[in-house]
């Protein structure tokens, strides 16, 4: 309902303009009415949550429009579901199962944020990262250069220049053709995977100092490489991963619970092949 009353809301918006902003009564914060209903107060915290709840739907919009709109959204909800009372729709027995399956869908959700989330700590979650990280296999990264031409012979004069102890850089700046050219050819660290096949096997085959002694054929042209350095590849950093730690550590911890939960007899499906399914879910579920 509410979300069907919002969307008519964000279209309405786009033929009307509000331009006077939603005063509040001086209450608690949070608990500060902004307006009333028949009586029925909506809280700043209400109207603040439908703002959040919708907010991409709203675009560049102004925060007042937003809230304007909102604010018109929840008095048409609340007007509605008075009037929905007073038709006795609350007491329909549609009406008390899908309330039954709401608080139930809100209690999981409770349970969820403040029994599974609130064990997991910032210490767990580290301790988690540095074990992965120890199991992780050791990846080689290099620092490398190159001088990409057009033709075998061009690569081959560009060998002999450096033979005769030219300058890698400078003759990257003069002759490459790729874009790092202007920086010398330098292409910085990479790990295998990153680079064409044939430029990676010839790159990793090198070792620090080296250049190949002859051109590396790709579908860009014919490269020349250098490798500056060699060096183990730095793990991702805990707190650029530690949103996928959070999910990996609390999903493991509502198996624990569900799993506890299950026990004896607690769950009982009358449909054997529906039973088969069921078991079949719940043991990919664990993998």
């Amino acid at each position: 309902m509410q979300k069907r009353t919002l969307a008519a809301a964000v279209l309405l918006a786009t033929t009307v303009s509000f331009a006077a902003p939603v005063f509040a009564q001086d209450t608690d914060a949070g608990q500060t009415v902004v307006a009333t209903v028949d009586g029925t107060p909506i809280t700043e915290e209400e109207l603040q949550s439908t703002v959040d709840q919708f907010k991409g739907q709203f675009g560049q919009m102004p925060e007042e429009q937003m809230r304007a709109i909102a604010l018109s959204s929840l008095v048409d909800m609340k007007l509605i579901a008075d009037a929905a009372k007073e038709e006795g729709l609350d007491q329909t027995d549609a009406f008390k199962t899908r309330m039954e399956q709401l608080q139930q869908q809100e209690l999981y959700n409770a349970y969820f944020d403040q029994v599974i989330n609130s064990q997991i700590t910032d210490e767990m979650l580290k301790a988690r990262y540095d074990e992965e990280i120890a199991k992780a296999p050791k990846q080689e990264e290099v620092h490398a250069r190159h001088i990409l031409v057009e033709s075998e012979d061009e690569a081959k004069e560009i060998i002999k220049e450096l033979d005769n102890g030219a300058d890698f850089a400078e003759l990257a700046k003069e002759h490459s053709t790729g874009p790092s050219g202007p920086d010398g050819g330098d292409l910085g660290y990479f790990a295998k995977g990153q680079m064409v096949p044939p430029f990676e096997e010839a790159a990793f085959a090198l070792e620090p100092g080296k250049y190949t002694e002859t051109p590396v054929k790709t579908d860009f042209g014919y490269h020349v490489i250098e490798v500056e350095d060699k060096r183990e590849k730095a793990p991702v950093p805990f707190e650029q991963i530690k949103p996928q730690l959070q999910q990996l550590v609390a999903g493991e911890k509502y198996n624990e619970a569900v799993n506890a939960l299950k026990k004896g007899d607690t769950v009982v499906i009358e449909d054997k092949d529906l039973q088969d399914s069921y078991d079949a879910v719940n043991k990919m579920q664990q993998q």
